[in-house]
């Protein structure tokens, strides 16, 4: 479906929790309108970390051209603005090429920061930052959070208990700005806005969904997640990375090392990937622009995305 597109790029955004259809629905919709998959998910941009991240298969990356996979390996750094910057540019040239983007994932921030751009506030401090590490540290994490539930509660309800890594930066957000890291998120303190977007929110009903999910985990093991776990370790890819503290890579390494038994290890990274997606929920709830389908009715979107499309409706 070639037509011709409006001079300002223009996104499709295809969000909603883990486990619930966004790839195929995406690769649904770009086909219908000879577009590319732009991938907005903080864990598949890393190389090898294919099974615990379910990663799009390779039919289906060459089904529909898909962007930000495969980029960078587990040991080094990436964030919103770094995701940004490099989308940005992707969907440029695919605009100027008359190709839409369909912009695929559940990290919230990356796609809130696309559009939106990064916070205009005071940059938060590196030295409380590095303070705060080394109370967590000192402390434990959850000490931390409990310290964060006082300050922000909005903002803990949306964090894991044992995210070390986003505990840090919203009380480093708080001790920097003296404002809590939700009333950044629900301001919209970011630049201008710098693309317009239709944002489709994907849902089902939660037991639906938290049953996926347990499913997908079982898969993931018969599929050989335990060996490509064991195959990070073996290259040297340290447990204590961001990418290997991610929920799946840490309750392996979990029972690789003995601290769990592989059913309980199993079990605890079902309960913490159906924990995950209910805070995907209270994300994306929180955004009024999402429109709300099932991936079964997705096809009936396809109307309202072209008239967003070609005519700016």
């Amino acid at each position: 479906m070639k037509k011709k597109l409006p001079e300002s790029p223009r996104i499709i955004v295809i969000c909603g929790p883990t486990g619930i259809g966004k790839t195929t629905s995406a690769i649904k919709l770009a086909s219908i309108f000879s577009g590319e998959i732009i991938s907005a998910d903080s864990m598949q941009i890393y190389k090898y970390m294919n099974i615990g991240t379910a990663k799009p298969a390779i039919e289906e990356q060459k089904a529909i051209k898909h962007h930000l996979i495969d980029i960078l390996k587990p040991n080094q750094n990436f964030s919103a603005a770094l995701f940004s910057k490099k989308a940005e540019k992707i969907i440029g040239e695919l605009w100027q090429n008359k190709t839409p983007s369909f912009i695929t994932g559940g990290t919230g921030l990356y796609i809130k920061t696309l559009i939106y751009g990064i916070f205009k506030d005071k940059k938060p401090s590196e030295a409380t930052k590095e303070q705060i590490k080394k109370e967590a540290a000192e402390k434990g994490t959850a000490s931390l959070y409990e310290k964060l539930k006082k300050i922000d509660p909005e903002a803990a309800v949306k964090i894991d208990p044992n995210d070390a890594y986003r505990i840090i930066r919203a009380l480093t957000v708080f001790e920097t700005t003296g404002k809590k890291i939700s009333s950044h998120h629900k301001t919209h303190q970011f630049a201008e806005k710098k693309f317009e977007a239709y944002k489709i929110g994907l849902e089902i009903d939660r037991q639906t969904l938290y049953k996926k999910i347990n499913r997908r985990v079982d898969q993931m093991i018969e599929q050989g997640f335990i060996q490509e776990t064991k195959q990070l370790l073996k290259q040297g890819y340290s447990k204590n990375l961001k990418s290997m503290q991610s929920i799946g890579y840490k309750h392996i390494i979990s029972f690789l090392e003995g601290e769990l038994p592989l059913d309980k290890a199993i079990d605890t990274m079902k309960r913490d990937t159906r924990r995950y997606a209910k805070r995907q929920i209270t994300w994306f709830k929180a955004d009024k622009e999402i429109v709300w389908t099932s991936p079964d009715n997705i096809l009936k979107t396809v109307p309202n995305i072209s008239a967003f499309l070609y005519n700016g409706k």
